[in-house]
């Protein structure tokens, strides 16, 4: 029985993650590549680095922080599009609390 829970488990798992579309953005306009966001939610965009060629980048990109892990807050992101070289989008991301504080108090360790 332990068994067959555990499989259903990692079923689900693995259907919640197959669901989250994957696009190449540098074959959409930026209007395109945000409009497809805020309708899906969240997807992956995957594009070739400018810097190293033949190095795929990828992540998952997202409308909201409804679609962020716990914990994690949404964050300002940039990928290139047909149209334009840095279209804004959003990724989740674990807030930099050592950022925060070096900011904030310098002088405190």
């Amino acid at each position: 029985m332990k068994i067959i829970l555990l499989a259903a488990c990692f079923l689900l798992v693995a259907a919640e993650a197959q669901a989250v579309s994957r696009y190449d953005p540098t074959r959409m306009s930026c209007d395109r590549v945000q409009a497809t966001i805020a309708r899906q939610g969240a997807v992956i965009l995957r594009y070739q680095s400018t810097r190293v060629p033949g190095l795929p980048l990828y992540d998952r990109y997202v409308r909201d922080e409804r679609f962020c892990n716990m914990g994690e807050v949404r964050s300002r992101a940039y990928v290139p599009s047909a149209d334009t070289r840095s279209c804004a989008v959003y990724i989740c991301k674990r807030p930099d609390f050592d950022h925060f504080r070096r900011r904030f108090f310098p002088h405190r360790h």
